[in-house]
């Protein structure tokens, strides 16, 4: 039998869970809102993702419309961001976002796969800015489907951004 050679990498695996967002939640995803590069890759977020006030109308407006679906990420326990779906215009949309100090670990393919399996309204539709490939993958994986894209003013840059239209079932 062939040995091993002297060569080992680490395989860390990490569980990925969904609950019910919290009020104690909302410092840290402020902060992952207000980071400038998660900003400029999301794209359409507030026109100020700095401004404290705005963030808290906006998720008290969110989190209290019962037709909204608000779930925390975490990743071993720990909080690693948010998903949650909505209507808008009689479409059903997911949305995401995940601390960028977890980007490109898988969690926010886990955490969609997760959530698409409580979230079964179907057609789901998601719209990601077309600059920003790894969500644009992350949609992929699970199975959505790109349909279209329009031109939409964003807040957060201030201008129109390019948007791709993704389709679940």
């Amino acid at each position: 039998m062939a040995g091993l050679s002297g060569r080992f990498s680490r395989l860390a695996i990490v569980t990925i869970t969904l609950r019910a967002l919290r009020e104690d939640d909302l410092d840290d995803l402020f902060r992952w809102e207000s980071d400038p590069a998660a900003a400029s890759m999301a794209a359409f977020t507030r026109s100020d993702p700095t401004d404290r006030a705005a963030f808290d109308v906006h998720y008290q407006r969110v989190r209290s419309d019962p037709d909204n679906t608000n779930q925390a990420i975490e990743e071993d326990g720990a909080l690693a961001g948010m998903i949650a779906s909505f209507t808008i215009q009689g479409d059903r949309e997911v949305t995401y976002w995940v601390d960028p100090g977890r980007w490109g670990r898988g969690v926010a393919s886990a955490a969609v796969r997760l959530f698409i399996l409580r979230e079964t309204q179907r057609p789901l539709f998601a719209r990601v800015a077309a600059h920003n490939r790894g969500s644009a993958k992350v949609l992929e994986r699970n199975g959505f489907v790109k349909i279209g894209e329009e031109r939409s003013w964003a807040d957060g840059p201030s201008e129109d951004v390019l948007e791709h239209i993704y389709r679940l079932g």
